[in-house]
């Protein structure tokens, strides 16, 4: 199914400066130089909740770089269950294997809120690393790091149980997308619970009894889309 397929998507000439554009690991090192001459490669692209930027196996060449809003990462096996590999935000990318070797989308990605995105194409983006071997030593670190999470993941699949891996991701978008009031640090995920199960690789009813148990030890509180970690100490420990 081609991606984009009925959708309002605007590309337009990128209006992003160098300090968000600093935020992605791959550019966090850039000097202005670098940073300057990069922004005049890259394109605007926004989606509305629920759009689909593109699906996995179509074609791409592009880098995508989060720079508004939430999207989730996922796959489909072949008897039509999901996998949710990550939820991104603001300064974190997607799709850069696809500068290197360029050929069938390894997931769909799919905008979670409203979203806005900086993408680099493949010839743009060798054409840029041209002369700065620093940056391209840097994104080979981006994709060792990536390798390194989707070890992390597999082991936690093969080792933690399901309250652990709970605890473990709702810790990870505390980190990422948490704010912290005084009454604990509040998470706005935008995730429903499917797709809460879908990340953690379990099923919907398995992933609510774990929520539930950490509501009545008085861990948690639940909110619409979101969660208010009240114990981040006991958390960390029950995700070990």
């Amino acid at each position: 199914m081609p991606a984009l397929v009925g959708l309002t998507v605007v590309i337009t000439e990128v209006l992003v400066d160098n300090d968000v554009l600093r935020q992605a690991p791959l550019f966090s090192a850039l000097d202005d130089e670098a940073a300057t001459a990069l922004l005049s490669s890259l394109a605007e692209t926004k989606l509305r909740r629920g759009e689909v930027l593109f699906h996995e196996g179509d074609s791409g060449d592009k880098l995508y770089v989060v720079v508004d809003g939430k999207v989730k990462l996922g796959r489909t096996s072949s008897d039509g269950r999901e996998n949710l590999l990550a939820i991104l935000g603001p300064g974190q990318m997607f799709g850069e294997l696809s500068l290197f070797d360029p050929g069938p989308r390894s997931a769909t990605v799919t905008a979670v809120t409203d979203s806005t995105f900086a993408s680099l194409s493949h010839e743009d983006l060798l054409s840029w690393l041209e002369g700065r071997p620093k940056i391209a030593s840097s994104l080979l670190g981006q994709l060792a790091g990536r390798l390194r999470k989707a070890n992390d993941v597999v082991a936690d699949l093969v080792f933690s149980d399901v309250p652990g891996r709970v605890a473990k991701a709702l810790l990870d978008l505390a980190e990422r997308f948490g704010r912290t009031a005084d009454d604990g640090v509040h998470v706005h995920h935008d995730l429903t619970q499917e797709e809460l199960a879908q990340l953690v690789g379990a099923s919907r009813e398995t992933v609510n009894k774990a929520l539930a148990d950490f509501v009545s030890r008085g861990w948690l509180r639940l909110e619409p889309r979101s969660v208010v970690i009240l114990d981040v100490d006991r958390m960390t420990r029950r995700a070990r």
